[in-house]
């Protein structure tokens, strides 16, 4: 039966939404329509002219940083000892090699508030199974949030968990909107499985999705009143793109959203075995032929009930705008966010002819772009802005920050729940990208990336970084949780060497090389104002031989803490 028969979403959403949004408050844009998502080339004021012939220079550490932060949050050190020690071509292979995927998502919520029970699932169990939640549901879709969290903290070094950013950002559901946490769980599940797959499958199964048949209002999509909502999206966001060269119609808007109509949400094993899926109702189809405009060659999709969906899709994917599109997508997002004309033609346009040879396979055009000169151009280092989940996630990654019992479920649910609540204050709640277009510095001129950056965010990124180093993570009045800076250290080659420990650390954590005199005064300040590099280096194998010594322990960790509050507020930190 159809989602407008038996929804069993309820008012309950929306005080759940205040509800966990009072945690931590928010930053809220105001709302922006798709037609302002335009990924079209722009002029930008520096010119790199490389395009997608082979990178053919030295592979070493710079490089391999370079493919890291791009690819990964965070870097840790034995990641980049290892890529470094590859070819450029076995580092692109292991970086594109897909995650086996994670355990799903359980309740660890249970017991973290009074009224925190839920009846239909132990502690421990997951949810996926269970009938909705009712009035329990906010702590599954909570739960859902900081399972994504976990996944990107505890990523195996490939790509596997960007692009699932990536896709989120680009084929868009919201988890409030569904408030159905299992639905979302599968939308999660579906991008997970074709992030590095096939675009056309992608698609077909993102068409099919409950969870996008719910946002997107094709449950409500019927004959004699057709819902426009996902038939526009798909052409607009999905696939065509409003590129120079995107000359879809208003009518092929309208043909789409005929073609779509019929499909909703097969409900009847939704309160037994808890799973779901689309279905098609040929009552509510309309079943006439759909004619379409010269952009899509007049093409005329005759009426023929569920098998009109794949004439659409292999339509519109098949347009040769469609693979510009998604092209200039990636490339804005892992290279950068403005295209130039240069760009375009040396770098988007062979990008989308190796993506329309291998059948649309994404894959393919990863690969060439990770082993592309244009790719290692050294005016394409360092000139992206870390999003808050690459800038908190990406920290906490590197500097191994856990809590205190890495096993306690409802600890760790509540951990990351502070983290989520964190990154949305600084404009990024994982699973709720603010509409349907994305977030907004992931495409909007004139700002892109910079609009991560503002004079509130800056300060709260700031106190991010102060607190891990020094009186903790707030969780909540009774737990924080602060970085092991010493740890860190200890890991590097030579932590003894304030010169070598301070190179390696900005390797690590900073997105372009420091100039001598920042490096100069960031070494004044480990070696407390002192000239001689005796002053670290006794004090740290003081301490590396009597680390129980609380009095030794505090003269290196104070140092470290002033050295890399310093380190961390640089403009550098930033960038990757």
């Amino acid at each position: 039966m159809p989602i407008d028969d038996q929804d069993p979403r309820s008012k309950e959403r929306f005080q759940w939404i205040e509800k966990f949004r009072k945690v931590k408050p928010m930053i809220l844009e105001s709302p922006k329509t798709s037609a302002q998502h335009d990924a079209t080339p722009r002029t930008r004021t520096r010119e790199v002219t490389s395009g997608l012939e082979p990178y053919t220079g030295p592979w070493e550490e710079a490089q391999a940083r370079h493919l890291l932060a791009r690819t990964l949050f965070g870097i840790k050190k034995y990641e980049l000892d290892h890529f470094k020690g590859l070819s450029a071509g076995e580092a692109v292979d292991k970086i594109l090699t897909p995650s086996e995927p994670p355990p799903p998502p359980v309740n660890d919520y249970n017991g973290i508030e009074a009224d925190a029970v839920d009846p239909n699932v132990k502690l421990g169990e997951s949810w996926l199974q269970a009938p909705h939640g009712g009035d329990k549901e906010g702590y599954r879709v909570v739960s859902l949030k900081t399972w994504q969290i976990k996944n990107i903290i505890r990523q195996e070094t490939n790509i596997h968990e960007k692009m699932i950013l990536f896709w989120n950002n680009l084929l868009v559901t919201k988890v409030w909107d569904v408030y159905i946490a299992k639905a979302s769980f599968h939308y999660y599940d579906m991008l997970r499985r074709n992030a590095l797959g096939n675009y056309k499958s992608l698609i077909r199964e993102l068409t099919l999705d409950p969870s996008m048949l719910i946002f997107l209002n094709g449950t409500k999509n019927a004959k004699g009143a057709p819902d426009e909502n996902f038939g526009r999206e798909l052409q607009e966001l999905f696939c065509i793109g409003k590129g120079p060269g995107s000359k879809y119609t208003e009518g092929d808007v309208q043909a789409a959203a005929r073609v779509l109509t019929g499909w909703g949400i097969d409900w009847t094993p939704y309160d037994n075995a808890g799973t779901f899926k689309a279905g098609f109702y040929a009552d509510r189809h309309d079943d006439t032929d759909k004619q379409f405009s010269s952009f899509y060659n007049n093409k005329i999709i005759t009426g023929n009930g569920a098998n009109e969906l794949d004439d659409l899709l292999d339509m519109i994917i098949g347009h040769e705008e469609t693979s510009k599109y998604i092209c200039r997508r990636l490339y804005s997002f892992f290279v950068y966010n403005d295209i130039s004309e240069t760009v375009e033609q040396n770098v988007i346009e062979p990008l989308a002819e190796i993506f329309r040879s291998n059948d649309y396979e994404i894959t393919p055009v990863l690969r060439a772009l990770f082993t592309s000169e244009h790719f290692y151009d050294p005016l394409n280092k360092g000139v992206l802005i870390k999003s808050p989940a690459e800038h908190l996630l990406g920290l906490w990654k590197t500097f191994d920050v856990k809590s205190s019992n890495e096993n306690e479920l409802p600890l760790n649910y509540i951990v990351r729940r502070s983290m989520h609540w964190h990154m949305a204050n600084l404009g990024m709640e994982m699973g709720d990208p603010p509409n349907v277009a994305g977030w907004t510095p992931y495409y909007q001129a004139p700002q892109y990336d910079k609009a991560w950056i503002t004079t509130d965010t800056i300060t709260k990124r700031a106190i991010t970084t102060d607190s891990l180093l020094y009186w903790g993570f707030w969780i909540s009045s009774e737990i924080k949780i602060n970085a092991d800076i010493i740890g860190f250290v200890y890991k590097l080659d030579d932590p003894s060497n304030p010169s070598e420990l301070l190179k390696e650390s900005a390797t690590l954590l900073l997105g372009l090389d420091l100039s001598d005199t920042v490096m100069n005064n960031l070494k004044s300040v480990l070696l407390s104002g002192q000239l001689n590099d005796a002053y670290w280096t006794t004090a740290w194998n003081d301490f590396k031989a009597s680390p129980s010594d609380p009095n030794k322990k505090s003269i290196v960790q104070s140092r470290l803490q002033a050295t890399f509050k310093q380190m961390l507020q640089l403009g550098e930190y930033h960038l990757m």
